[in-house]
């Protein structure tokens, strides 16, 4: 009963925080469809956007640098899921005497299953915002698509070569901005991919994949390591049989 208590106690607080990020995520969710609704209203071209709208464009790569940071190392931790299960297990048995259950409010068994669904996936965050990103375009029908696809790939075309240009590169004041680089790009190409009907790997796509993921393999192998395994699990196309084979092989 002790250890079930200790066990209890010392899996509350993190449950709490874990909520934290749930909640946050639906906030992201919310800033990145305005951000893309002012990034790809006409009359302007996507390049003129991310010329006029600085400032905004930048907001969209700040969540999408978080979004890859936060689902990089939820890879790395896989006793997230295994502490989420036994305090849904402890929740809905209900038995365990005076134990702290005041965290009920907090988390209930609703909000406990919403979490669990977004926790079970490999990226969550990413996996949010590849949905909203999906969702902005399925809703705003009136919107042509190229709108949405051209900012994302101008955005990738931008990253790929700052990376691959040693005159930027020797400017980047630390590994973090090489870091926060290669983490929208990565997290660009996915959202393309999402919302592309052929997506992002094929011979026709506006974005260099062999490119950028050559920019990505000359980087130190614990840098990209997470960003890689990105582009293999969550993107949707490229296990399509239009991926040139080299392009697989890359990501191998």
């Amino acid at each position: 009963k002790q250890f079930r208590i200790q066990a209890w106690n010392s899996v509350c607080p993190l449950v709490i925080r874990l909520k934290k990020f749930y909640s946050f995520s639906l906030k992201l969710e919310k800033a990145l469809q305005s951000l893309l609704e002012s990034l790809t209203c006409p009359p302007c071209t996507p390049t003129q956007h991310l010329e006029k709208e600085q400032a905004l464009a930048k907001q969209f790569a700040e969540i999408l640098h978080f979004t890859l940071r936060f689902d990089e190392l939820k890879m790395r931790i896989p006793a997230i899921q295994n502490d989420f299960s036994y305090y849904r297990r402890t929740i809905s048995r209900n038995r365990i005497n005076n134990m702290n259950l005041d965290i009920e409010n907090e988390v209930n068994n609703e909000m406990a299953n919403r979490m669990s669904l977004f926790y079970a996936e490999a990226t969550p965050m990413l996996k949010t915002l590849s949905t909203a990103t999906t969702n902005f375009v399925t809703e705003n029908k009136t919107l042509p698509l190229e709108n949405t696809t051209d900012c994302l790939s101008t955005m990738a075309s931008v990253c790929k070569v700052m990376l691959e240009t040693p005159e930027y590169t020797s400017r980047f004041n630390s590994e973090d901005t090489l870091l926060f680089c290669m983490r929208v790009m990565v997290g660009v190409i996915i959202l393309y991919d999402h919302v592309h009907p052929n997506g992002a790997f094929t011979r026709s796509s506006k974005i260099d994949m062999k490119g950028c993921i050559k920019v990505l393999k000359e980087q130190p192998a614990d840098n990209v390591e997470g960003l890689l395994n990105a582009l293999k699990f969550t993107t949707k196309h490229l296990n399509d049989e239009t991926t040139p084979k080299h392009i697989r092989s890359m990501l191998q």
